[in-house]
């Protein structure tokens, strides 16, 4: 299953008053990823919730491993770990673009979701296999 890296700056408003990432904002980072790896996939959120789905996270565990600071630049990954009818578990990483050094793990379960009727539903077809290739 594919592999997605989003680039990403540490900027003032990302630390807290110590000058590191506060534990939060790995969360923030970590949805643009998985936005932009749909985006890359060629699904769209807005288009999404056009065919009537939504996803939410169900669970997610987090290992804070050591802080970034501020002006890293840091590389936010998204690999597809569990595919199932109507959820996908990702593996996430945030580490330093320059050498690897692992900020962050995560894995996060999100559900498929009917836009409307806010209940499990298939993950559409089409973006199922998107995410199989």
């Amino acid at each position: 299953m594919q592999h997605f890296v989003l680039p990403v700056r540490v900027y003032y408003e990302d630390t807290d008053a110590g000058g590191v990432v506060y534990h939060a904002n790995y969360v923030r980072f970590m949805e643009r990823a998985r936005t932009e790896y749909l985006r890359q996939l060629g699904f769209e959120q807005c288009d999404l919730m056009q065919r009537g789905v939504v996803f939410a996270v169900r669970s997610m565990q987090l290992d804070f491993l050591k802080p970034a600071k501020l002006d890293d630049l840091l590389k936010v990954d998204v690999e597809v770990q569990r595919l199932q009818r109507v959820s996908v578990t990702f593996l996430q990483t945030v580490s330093a673009a320059q050498n690897d050094d692992l900020f962050c793990r995560a894995e996060v379960k999100v559900a498929c979701i009917a836009h409307k009727a806010f209940r499990p539903c298939p993950i559409p077809e089409p973006l199922m296999e998107a995410f199989r290739r």
